[in-house]
């Protein structure tokens, strides 16, 4: 009995493995939505590292968050890092490309609970009085992704987050003051 039991399990255990080394070794997760704006008062709420506190849905998560800033305010060369519970765990983004009013790339450090590289892109396209706005994160998956992926969907876990924070984004872009 107890050598069924040992063969079923690791008959299952290869099977993970091997279901994980065959899923993609990429991924890409994007939402977007439309706020009434003009691209450049969208631009200036994501390019301005400080302002996220106001809109990042991750900001909401952890009460205790600490946060450190370095080089410039916005722009390239801005730097957030952030260390904080086991959901938001530890990480750095750095703006590494702007085009005004059209796209921001930024380069994302996890270093906790899990290591890894990603690249984040915010676009925002105008669409008469009003401006389309993606954001999208890409990147390598390593086996212990891969694995992870199978129990867990990223898809749904970070693009839900996205999806709050665009509409969080939204409602305080649309709510500012019109000049």
């Amino acid at each position: 009995m107890l050598t069924t039991i040992l063969l079923i399990v690791a008959l299952l255990v290869a099977v993970v493995l091997v279901v994980a080394a065959l899923q993609p070794s990429t991924f890409k997760i994007t939402r977007s939505t439309t706020i009434t704006a003009a691209p450049a008062a969208v631009f200036v709420q994501v390019n301005n590292l400080r302002n996220w506190q106001a809109w990042s849905p991750w900001e909401k998560v952890d009460p205790a968050l600490k946060r450190t800033f370095a080089g410039p305010a916005a722009g390239v060369g801005a730097v957030y890092a952030w260390e904080g519970n086991n959901q938001v765990g530890t990480g750095r983004m750095t703006i590494t490309d702007i085009r005004p009013d059209e796209s921001i790339w930024i380069k994302l450090e996890f270093l906790k609970p899990m290591a890894g590289v990603c690249t984040a892109v915010f676009a925002f396209k105008p669409e008469g009085a009003r401006t389309a706005v993606s954001w999208s994160m890409s990147g390598n998956n390593n086996y212990l992704a891969k694995i992870f992926c199978l129990f867990m969907s990223s898809e749904k876990m970070i693009g839900g987050q996205f999806e709050k924070g665009l509409a969080n984004l939204k409602t305080l872009v649309e709510s500012a003051p019109k000049n």
